[in-house]
């Protein structure tokens, strides 16, 4: 899944590893949900959303 989480987290700025622990998440999961290899829970979605101040929209829609 295409995402902007990585763009977003950099913005702030803050660590994968700063993220992840935020989130109640390891820093291998935010890397793999940054590539689009891993398929996050929709409550992780919401916890990673409300970190980085953004939308679900924002992070995740992917628009054509």
């Amino acid at each position: 899944m295409e995402n902007k989480v990585k763009i977003n987290r950099l913005e702030l700025p803050i660590t994968q590893e700063q993220l992840a622990k935020k989130v109640g998440a390891t820093r291998q999961t935010i890397g793999l949900i940054e590539k689009g290899e891993y398929n996050p829970s929709l409550q992780l979605c919401v916890a990673i959303a409300k970190e980085l101040g953004k939308t679900l929209d924002e992070l995740f829609w992917e628009v054509d």
